[in-house]
């Protein structure tokens, strides 16, 4: 069985770099070909109104235990002492490489090992939370980020209408007190972004916002930052704030990253300009800016089957560029999903696991004495 797992995550790995060098060096046509599935969108059936109820329904929820990717910890991490008093939840990118549907089925076992093996990566430094929730969900396929077909925007829609209903569960779920951490990557920040826009902003639940952590996907701030309601995070000592960055070694040519967000609008309409994409330093925990690799606490370095990994102190700097993108430096050995064009985009998050780690920490600080009854 563990042999089997290892095979399904390093044919995951091998379609996501196959996928990035479409997009660096073949046509269009070629690339809706090999990775946009050609069939007929199927309309998605709304699940139960209490479908979230079932634990099956999620990746991570408090009481799984050992079984829980999200509880994993590095090699050799003392845990902090003291659990997070913030309920956090997290939206997983894409870990559907099929081209058979237009969104995957929630009983698709590759992407249901992928998606544990990215919440495993990914959701693991916020978990100092009991409460750490991350949904399946019928996630819309990696082809649909790679065309400009009608029925892309169908299954994004589709997808993030299940996570909508698993925020729902969640609010309704975790103390009604509970401050607020929200997370997600590639398509789980896509999704994140419509969800602040649409549930978050103008409502009560925006006061409860520690933070939003906006990772692997481009961040307007001309457009997005006004809709969701929270501002850019300036330094460590604010809470309710938004932070983004894409991760690109040097020397980065992230041309066709750039030319897609030029060309392809977002759900607003309006596509994403360089000039005006948010990026954050998680080195700093502010906006652009650069600090050396001696202030990264700790790189999450994935063993070989990326089931695991181990902290590496000071392994890369962090630079925001002014066309947008974050830049690590020399690149560093991190495994075989770095995508062409010295892309980092699968490593976003561990890249910097300590500092973010951290940084949740420092803003619940912040959010705890902002909130407190003055003396």
């Amino acid at each position: 069985m563990a042999r089997k797992f290892l095979y399904v995550i390093a044919f995951l790995v091998v379609l996501v770099i196959a996928a990035g060098i479409a997009l660096s060096f073949w046509s269009k046509e070629l690339t809706e070909m090999a990775f946009v599935p050609g069939g007929a969108f199927e309309e998605q059936a709304a699940l139960d109104n209490n479908a979230y109820e079932d634990p099956e329904m999620w990746i991570s929820r408090p009481g799984m235990g050992a079984t829980n990717p999200a509880r994993f910890l590095p090699a050799g991490f003392t845990p902090e002492e003291g659990a997070s008093d913030s309920a956090v939840f997290f939206i997983h990118p894409t870990s559907f490489t099929g081209t058979d549907h237009w969104n995957a089925p929630l009983a698709d076992a590759a992407s249901r090992q992928g998606a544990e093996l990215f919440v495993r990566g990914m959701a693991s430094p916020f978990n100092r939370s009991v409460e750490l929730w991350a949904p399946r969900y019928r996630q819309a396929a990696v082809g649909a980020f790679l065309t400009q077909k009608p029925e892309a925007k169908r299954a994004v829609d589709a997808a993030y209408a299940d996570v909508a209903q698993a925020f729902d569960f969640f609010v309704a779920t975790i103390p009604q007190d509970a401050p607020i951490v929200l997370a997600g990557h590639s398509q789980g920040s896509l999704h994140l972004i419509r969800l602040i826009k649409e549930k978050v902003a103008g409502t009560p639940l925006a006061a409860r916002i520690v933070a939003a952590y906006v990772v692997g996907w481009p961040v307007s701030t001309d457009v997005d930052l006004p809709a969701m309601g929270l501002p850019a995070c300036a330094t460590t000592s604010q809470s309710g704030c938004v932070m983004s960055w894409q991760s690109f070694a040097e020397p980065a040519e992230p041309e066709a990253l750039l030319e897609a967000f030029a060309r392809g609008p977002d759900l607003d309409g309006v596509p994403k300009l360089p000039e005006n994409v948010l990026c954050s330093n998680p080195l700093t925990g502010g906006i652009g800016g650069e600090a050396p690799m001696e202030d990264n606490l700790g790189t999450l370095v994935p063993n070989g089957d990326m089931t695991g990994g181990s902290l590496v102190a000071g392994a890369v700097p962090a630079k925001c560029d002014p066309r947008g993108i974050l830049l690590i430096g020399n690149p560093p050995e991190m495994g075989n999903a770095v995508l062409p064009g010295n892309n980092y985009h699968v490593y976003d998050i561990p890249l910097f696991w300590a500092n973010l780690r951290a940084d949740v920490a420092a803003r619940e600080a912040a959010f705890a004495k902002a909130a407190a009854p003055a003396s």
